[in-house]
């Protein structure tokens, strides 16, 4: 069971080593008073203004606690020499005076993030963690004091980690600070972009990013790929835990679940690809395979046009530019697609020789007039018997005059903003359904992590019967002598094991359940504390010593 301190970390080595060290001063009580105080942090989310906006809802935030803790136990002065009878005494405090408050607190997952929507480019640039210095990141993010679990999502769009924190305000504090430090951006800097989302939010927000609700282009596939690959790289890095791990699976799952029922991505939503789509949309049943392409100009537009027609299914394609530098490293991007370079002088020929023809240039003159077009050979019926002209330049590289010719149809960033247009608002409609995916998927999930609560009494109530047995098992053995046979002792400790299976059943039985039904959920809960409340299991604050000790341990190192 994951459980909250306020006391991990430095402050908790404090408080558990030094204690007594100004038991000295004649103005100090008899009796102790320790206290910690945390001002209430308030931190919100700030309402990030998308290109389908009002659909998507404020995120809240939550309210760090005050935290104070107040102990009337008395102190032996002569205390003071022993650090680990000090470190012991204050362990016992807390767990009669605090362990109540501070066991029941689960820990949280927190995401802090700066995405394009809240944070320029260059920020994000400094901010970037390479894919292969993740599970590095992931180790340093884990040895802070506060910090459980961690994963790390930093793509070109954003910078996000998630973290499970024994704290909420102490974590993210020292996770920005970690941040400011490995990027050199002044933590003031970073408060002013970052968002900060807490449990349930949380995981709404990393189910909407894996489904493309949050990308510029919503439903965008590539986001999905980049979720895929922080479980990837997680596998087997310490720190990936538990509950960072089921959360990003989860993702996954529900973005795979998004796509499949809303087929959210499908549909234009860009220039460019709105470009590729209206030819394919034009040319006749599945000619696009074999229709001759041309791409006039290799600039960014020229760029994206190329990879949604391989995205289509082409792969072969002529490309006209000024130079060949930038048609060179499209192929080194693309090498699996055969892309032809010819220069500018070229441009005539290669029409004459293309099915459909884009334009995306810079040039302030058409590119293509009446007199041009008409000399060009006709197209073959194959593939409709006309040449489809798609400009999406500014201005345009077709001339209007070229609408005029019975062989040629011509396209431009006009007609093609109704596609965009239609496939925004169809993708809007889709997105409303994805919510209602995201919610269903995000209250799996909450019951799921619920249901791990139980997992540390399962373990306390076996190793329970099993000291038991084995205490009872050479009871018996002894009374029944040396001379017995291993035969005679092997079907003694297999009848004793099968007696506490048995016995065992039925709680464990109770115990346990996959999280999918609340009412299920709430008795296993139920269960869980009458069980630990019946056999002195005291889970709760046996885990929370542990944890305590680990980090005193890692403080002092």
């Amino acid at each position: 069971m994951a459980v909250s301190s306020a006391f991990a970390g430095t402050k908790l080595e404090t408080l558990l080593l030094s204690n007594s060290a100004a038991s000295s001063s004649s103005s100090r009580p008899s009796s102790s008073q320790i206290g910690i105080f945390c001002k209430p942090t308030r931190t919100r989310r700030t309402l990030i203004q998308r290109g389908w906006g009002s659909f998507n809802p404020a995120i809240r935030s939550e309210v760090a606690s005050d935290v104070f803790v107040q102990s009337t136990d008395k102190i032996d002065p002569n205390a003071a020499s022993s650090p680990s009878s000090s470190s012991l005494s204050a362990l016992q405090q807390l767990k009669t005076s605090a362990a109540d408050r501070y066991t029941k607190e689960r820990s949280s997952i927190v995401v802090i993030g700066l995405s394009v929507h809240t944070t320029p480019v260059e920020m994000r640039e400094k901010l970037a963690i390479p894919e292969a210095e993740w599970p590095r990141a992931i180790g340093e993010l884990c040895s802070l004091n506060h910090i459980e679990e961690a994963a790390v999502l930093s793509t070109c769009n954003r910078m996000e980690i998630y973290v499970v924190a024994l704290s909420q305000h102490r974590g993210v504090k020292e996770v920005t600070e970690w941040m400011s430090k490995t990027s050199g951006i002044p933590v003031s800097a970073l408060c002013q972009h970052r968002f900060l989302l807490y449990n349930k939010e949380a995981t709404q927000h990393i189910f909407e990013v894996s489904a493309g609700l949050d990308s510029l282009v919503l439903g965008e596939g590539q986001i999905l790929a980049q979720v895929k690959q922080v479980v990837k790289i997680g596998q087997g890095v310490v720190g990936f835990g538990r509950n960072i791990s089921g959360l990003f699976k989860h993702a996954i799952t529900v973005g795979k679940r998004v796509r499949t029922e809303t087929n959210i991505a499908a549909g234009a939503v860009s220039v460019s690809s709105a470009a590729v789509e209206l030819a394919l949309m034009k040319l006749p049943g599945s000619t696009h395979s074999i229709a001759r392409m041309l791409v006039i100009g290799a600039g960014k537009m020229g760029k994206l046009v190329i990879k949604h027609l391989v995205a289509k299914g082409c792969t072969q394609m002529v490309v006209v530019n000024r130079t060949e530098e930038r048609v060179a490293a499209i192929r080194e991007e693309l090498k699996d697609v055969e892309i032809i370079y010819k220069p500018l002088t070229e441009m005539l020929n290669c029409a004459a020789e293309a099915d459909v023809v884009f334009t995306s240039t810079a040039s302030e003159t058409p590119l293509f007039l009446k007199e041009h077009v008409m000399d060009l050979p006709p197209v073959g019926s194959g593939v409709g018997g006309l040449r489809l002209f798609i400009d999406i330049s500014v201005p345009r590289n077709v001339g209007s005059c070229v609408m005029d010719l019975e062989t040629a149809r011509v396209y431009n960033v006009d007609d093609l903003k109704e596609v965009v247009a239609a496939n925004k608002e169809d993708r809007l409609r889709k997105a409303m359904e994805a919510q209602a995916i995201i919610a269903e998927e995000s209250k799996q999930f909450e019951a799921w992590r619920d249901s791990l609560e139980t997992v540390p009494t399962i373990k306390k109530l076996r190793a329970y019967a099993e000291r038991i047995r084995v205490a009872e098992l050479e009871k018996c053995l002894s009374k029944m002598g040396d001379d017995i046979t291993k035969k005679t002792r092997r079907a003694v400790d297999d009848l004793s094991r099968g007696i506490v299976n048995k016995i065992l059943h039925g709680p464990m039985q109770h115990l346990r359940c996959d999280g999918s039904d609340s009412r299920t959920l709430s008795e296993t809960l139920e269960n869980m504390h009458a069980l630990n409340r019946m056999f002195s299991l005291e889970t709760e604050i046996s885990v929370l010593e542990q944890k305590i000790r680990a980090k005193v341990g890692q403080s002092q190192k």
